[in-house]
């Protein structure tokens, strides 16, 4: 700001996206006092990351953004859903901290709330040991024993590896469990986006999830599944069957267009 001091700075921010939340999405169920005076609530991230794919997704499809709603999975060492309608977050797993709902490489994901207090009266941990483990020690990494790096994961799994195969069954599960619970938030289905560096890269990761959707009419088409990876975009669901997209997510583009909009 010295050297060029008219220099505009823009910051965006990945919470912005689900500012659009209703009250009955973000809100938790505690007292009133500590959302109005200390902001307990859920603020949601990786809105940047949601907000570019749904607008893609919407123009791969030929569907307006400002008419379609979509279920949005960004899948990496952190993860998180997004419920998206006509252009708008709804609902998305990610809560207060980035620490709420899915699984993640480290991240434990949502856990019964009475486990820090179960870890310290049992085992007499910190709450700063029992708030590292569940951020830095579970999770993928937690649950296989061996690595927080999904393709590891998927080598040992193929190698037989117990902890490997469990780390990705949970996974998928937690995962298709948020995207079914994400549902709630939609007039209607208008498609499914994998992205992140999991969810454009992992045609076993998306299949494995699927299979748990059945009830949403999702189906996967094996060979269009195979090939969306490394940066191929791309529909990769049956012939028939509710629209599954891949698609890269580009959150540096996003910022400059929120940049550019801001300074117009």
């Amino acid at each position: 700001m010295t050297v060029y001091p008219q220099l505009p700075q823009v910051a965006v921010f990945d919470t912005s996206f689900h500012q659009s939340l209703p009250e009955h999405a973000y809100r938790y169920a505690v007292p009133e006092h500590l959302y109005r005076d200390h902001g307990v609530r859920r603020y949601g991230f990786h809105g940047t990351s949601h907000r570019y794919v749904s607008h893609r997704a919407a123009e791969i499809a030929g569907l307006s953004i400002g008419d379609s709603s979509w279920l949005s999975a960004h899948l990496g060492n952190g993860c998180s859903t997004c419920a998206i309608v006509d252009g708008q977050s709804r609902d998305t797993s990610m809560g207060l901290t980035p620490l709420e709902g899915l699984a993640m490489g480290t991240r434990s994901g949502d856990i019964d709330p009475n486990l820090h207090s179960h870890l310290a009266s049992t085992l007499g941990w910190s709450l700063e040991e029992i708030t590292r483990v569940l951020n830095s020690e579970s999770g993928l990494k937690g649950l296989s024993g061996l690595s927080n790096d999904m393709r590891a994961l998927e080598q040992a799994r193929e190698q037989g590896h117990p902890g490997a195969t469990l780390a990705i069954e949970v996974f998928c599960y937690r995962l298709a469990k948020s995207l079914a619970a994400m549902s709630c938030a939609l007039p209607q289905l208008d498609g499914l986006i994998f992205t992140g560096g999991i969810g454009e890269n992992s045609p076993l990761i998306r299949s494995k999830t699927v299979a748990h959707l059945k009830l949403f009419d999702l189906a996967i088409d094996k060979e269009a599944n195979a090939r969306c990876i490394r940066g191929i975009a791309g529909p990769i669901h049956k012939y028939g069957h509710t629209r599954i997209l891949v698609v890269p997510t580009n959150e540096e583009r996003q910022i400059a267009l929120d940049t550019l909009a801001l300074l117009n």
